[in-house]
């Protein structure tokens, strides 16, 4: 677009370059750039520090560009106010490691829960947020979906409590801490809760 501005967040790569489009697993020694993917294990999602941004699915790739190392991120939606977050933490990491590169932001293909890790979902669990369900969308499929609107979980689907794992909860708010998550009650524990909703 003529005279649009990048977002806050860094540079946005403007000719998208295939990415995966499933949860990254943790790099092997024998991988390529595995010292760079390995530094960036430490950068945590600034809304949910117990996990990082690999896990997450936010951490897309580390590549040769045109003019050097490029570090790639997906924001979880395009206005994710922790994206500037993200981006400066990964420079600070890099940086303070010695390693030039230049950190993207790639919109395309949108991110999706379905790319955050099985670790994710435990941790999340873990950390007393309801993991996201499946969206049930295959690897580089294109979705389109013209539909009522609809609760983060059809009625047929239910969400386990993080506390005592009981499927008896009811969404009490369609936003929970951040955008990204519902906010649920247990009606077993009373204890209140997030959602990470599906993407």
């Amino acid at each position: 677009m003529p005279g649009a501005r990048p977002p806050a967040s860094g540079l946005v790569a403007s000719m998208p370059t295939r990415l995966p489009e499933e949860p990254i697993p943790p790099k092997q020694a024998d991988e390529a750039f595995f010292a760079v993917w390995n530094l960036l294990e430490s950068v945590a999602d600034p809304e949910i520090p117990v996990v990082n941004l690999r896990e997450m699915g936010i951490l897309r790739a580390v590549r040769d560009g045109a003019d050097g190392l490029e570090v790639v991120i997906t924001p979880t939606y395009s206005g994710c106010p922790a994206m500037s977050q993200m981006h400066n933490d990964v420079v600070h990491a890099l940086s303070n490691a010695g390693v030039s590169a230049q950190v993207l932001t790639q919109l395309a293909p949108a991110w999706s829960t379905d790319w955050m890790t099985a670790a994710a979902h435990d941790k999340l669990r873990t950390y007393g947020i309801a993991p996201p369900q499946p969206t049930g969308c295959a690897a580089g499929a294109n979705v389109v979906e013209f539909a009522a609107k609809k609760r983060a979980v059809s009625p047929e689907q239910t969400v386990a409590c993080p506390q005592c794992g009981s499927d008896n909860t009811t969404e009490i708010s369609h936003f929970g801490s951040t955008a990204c998550k519902a906010l649920y009650r247990c009606l077993s524990c009373q204890e209140t809760f997030d959602y990470f909703k599906p993407y």
